[in-house]
């Protein structure tokens, strides 16, 4: 059974001031968190920490995660935003993981 890093959708957003329209080109991706209750995925925004609690899994928007086939396929087919695109096949040894492929990330 093979594994996958897992990083979990963003959406790109500005700031939240109309003051000065330079500020309005300026995007941070924003990550989205995914919760699983009761056996039924869903994609929260600003999950509260009512939410986080009653989830049986958790995917804390913004961060990778380790998951097996049968998770990729049940998050893939869940209808809720998560492709192909969000996994990964996990990189080892030197320059693998959070910085890139080189010694020192690409």
């Amino acid at each position: 059974m093979a594994t996958w890093t897992f990083r979990t959708p963003s959406v790109d957003e500005g700031p939240a001031s109309w003051e000065d329209p330079l500020f309005l080109r300026y995007k941070l991706a924003r990550g989205i968190t995914i919760l699983q209750t009761a056996g039924t995925y869903s994609a929260v925004r600003f999950p509260t920490q009512d939410e986080i609690a009653a989830a049986t899994t958790a995917y804390l928007g913004g961060h990778e995660y380790v998951v097996d086939d049968v998770t990729k396929a049940a998050l893939i087919t869940a209808g809720i935003g998560v492709t192909d695109d969000d996994f990964s096949t996990p990189e080892a040894g030197y320059g693998g993981g959070r910085y890139g492929y080189g010694a020192y990330g690409e």
